[in-house]
């Protein structure tokens, strides 16, 4: 996994080793000397993650995280701490100020190779899920800058452990409205995580019962938990259990004796990452919808139905029932706009999408093409039911006026409906669309208000 790392050091034989390693792995090695210097470097350039050094003179690593991560454009650009220090006060402050991860020199390779391929599959996710509104993503990741602890209120915790003590220290770190449980089998601990919509899940190394890695894989794999963050509990004299967690997808790892402040501060930072995730792929899910659904009515739009239309076409098969198709238009709808004003059109589309998609059935598609021009696509239909339904379209909008910001409190419209079966095995859809964009011109001359079936 090739990525743009950056190394902070003020010392020369670290700088040149840290980038020796790198360079070997085919990681794309930059460099900075202080934290002004790596400041002005993470804002002149895209990088991928930040190894920083603590012990520097005029800003220390702690306080050049902390400016990192209160930037919104830079506050998901991961770092890791790489130091001497190794008190345990010392990696709490670092994950206070908002660093990844902490980790004491000498670093053995495999671990800084694991925690950084780790990382990096974090933030190239979220990376291709970031979408062109980068206003709104930057105004959204500011507001949980500013009020991060509150990640913590209401989350749905499990803990798989054998020491129940263990669990409820986790669950300590959880606040308002939270719920932590507690079991000791993998196997139910999976199935419940399949039902359960967990926040996040913390899995012991030690238990006893089963494979606890197995469990971590298993988590990280199916499609309902792929994307819960998973922190794992581990001996320190038990580094490459970390190595091989992290190579199996867990997010994040605690060191025995739980200290509480660390935990919460790695669960936070999950948090983050999680609340990021789930926001950027629902911006992209909503962006998706909305490249195939009318913004006014909600009804599915023309490039849909295309689509649509063109997958029937290429699965149908000789002995399939019909697809019809209807085309309505709302009859004298300029004159609405003309009188009253494009609000009250606007109620008019809104109100007649509605009453539509009450008509249609489950299985058939209704659309908006454009304007006051809609199409519903019924499919396993005969003559009489596509007439039917037609009718009933018809009838239903000229019965009921439709309410509105009008002197009366409502507006009375009509529509023409266009119905054309399939010609024959062969012919497009488009020019079955035809046939009923005619016949529907065809109850406009005829008076309007009308169904008309095409030949």
């Amino acid at each position: 996994m090739s990525a743009r790392v950056l190394v902070v050091d003020d010392i020369p034989v670290n700088v040149r080793l840290l980038e020796a390693k790198l360079s070997a792995e085919y990681y794309d090695v930059v460099t900075a000397s202080s934290g002004a210097e790596a400041l002005e470097m993470i804002k002149s350039a895209p990088l991928d993650i930040v190894l920083l050094d603590v012990m520097m003179p005029e800003m220390d690593g702690f306080e050049v995280c902390r400016r990192i991560k209160a930037e919104p454009a830079t506050a998901l650009l991961p770092v890791i701490m790489v130091t001497a220090l190794n008190e345990q006060s010392d990696r709490i402050t670092g994950l206070e100020a908002g660093a990844d991860d902490f980790l004491t020199k000498p670093v053995r390779d495999m671990a800084l190779f694991a925690r950084l391929r780790s990382l990096l599959r974090v933030k190239m996710l979220l990376d291709e899920l970031r979408l062109r509104e980068e206003t709104s993503r930057q105004m959204n990741i500011l507001r949980d800058i500013e009020k991060r602890d509150e990640l913590l209120h209401g989350q749905k915790v499990l803990f798989v452990g054998d020491q129940p003590e263990e669990g409820e220290l986790i669950a300590s770190i959880f606040k308002e409205n939270s719920h932590t449980e507690i079991m000791t089998d993998p196997g139910d601990a999976l199935a419940k995580a399949l039902v359960e919509k967990y926040d996040l899940v913390f899995v012991s190394l030690s238990l006893s019962a089963g494979d606890p890695l197995r469990l971590c894989s298993q988590l990280r794999s199916n499609l309902v938990t792929r994307h819960v963050p998973i922190l794992v509990l581990v001996e320190e004299s038990e580094p490459d259990q970390i190595t091989k967690a992290l190579e199996l997808g867990v997010n994040d790892y605690i060191m025995r004796p739980i200290n509480v402040s660390e935990a919460r501060a790695r669960s936070l930072t999950q948090s983050c990452y999680r609340r990021y995730h789930d926001e950027l792929r629902g911006a992209l899910e909503k962006s998706v919808d909305m490249a195939f659904t009318d913004g006014l009515t909600g009804l599915y739009n023309r490039r849909y139905v295309t689509r649509h239309l063109a997958s029937l076409a290429q699965s149908k098969g000789t002995d399939d029932n019909d697809t019809a198709l209807i085309m309505v238009d709302i009859d004298h709808f300029k004159s609405v706009n003309d009188i009253y004003g494009h609000d009250v059109g606007d109620e008019v589309l809104k109100e007649f999408s509605k009453r539509l998609q009450l008509v249609v059935r489950g299985q058939d598609l209704a659309s908006r093409l454009g304007g006051e021009e809609f199409l519903i696509v019924v499919t396993n239909a005969t003559v009489e039911n596509a007439e039917r339904v037609a009718e009933r379209i018809r009838n239903d909008i000229a019965s009921e006026p439709i309410s509105a910001a009008t002197p009366s409190g409502h507006v009375q419209v009509t529509v023409s409906v266009g119905v054309a079966m399939p010609h024959s095995t062969t012919e497009t859809p488009d020019r079955q669309l035809k046939r009923a964009d005619v016949a529907l011109y065809e109850a406009k001359r005829g008076g309007r208000d009308r169904v008309v079936m095409a030949a």
